[in-house]
């Protein structure tokens, strides 16, 4: 869960700031955030944070995010996230340095512009101490998923 501040500081560009609270893993952590989010060059939405935790523990995630329009209702997104962490953190299962990369794509239909049925695939790969974590515990350190759902808004 986040809690976090917006300021526009340009046309395109948010800064934020505020707190994170990680409830699982357990145990809890709590982070201080500090974002930027935005649209870049050729509307790629880029969303960065930096988080700063307890016990010198720091966080950085990356995430892209673009929208192809087949048409004025079918919608495709890929998406890109990739967490990097600055030290090895043995109770949550979090390596130091690269720790994981997510990428999915989603075929929406906009029935209107605020409900719009979607497919997709999402895929994650593991990497580095978190990977070997992961196998430690009996986790995949990749894996895929089919998903659907209803993206909404009001």
């Amino acid at each position: 869960m986040q809690i976090l501040y917006s300021k526009a500081i340009e046309p395109y560009w948010d800064i934020q700031y505020g707190i994170k609270k990680d409830f699982q893993p357990t145990p809890n952590r709590t982070w201080g955030v500090i974002a930027a989010k935005g649209l870049a060059p050729y509307l790629v939405e880029i969303d960065a944070s930096l988080f700063i935790g307890e016990s010198g523990r720091t966080s950085i995630r990356l995430d892209a995010e673009y929208e192809y329009m087949f048409s004025q209702k079918l919608v495709l997104s890929p998406e890109v996230e990739i967490n990097i962490f600055g030290k090895d953190d043995e109770v949550t299962s979090t390596g130091k340095g690269l720790s994981n990369i997510d990428a999915g794509l989603r075929l929406r239909y906009e029935l209107s512009r605020e409900f719009a049925p979607y497919v997709g695939i999402n895929w994650g790969k593991k990497y580095g101490n978190t990977a070997t974590f992961a196998s430690n515990d009996g986790e995949d350190v990749e894996d895929a998923q089919f998903v659907t759902g209803i993206r909404f808004w009001f």
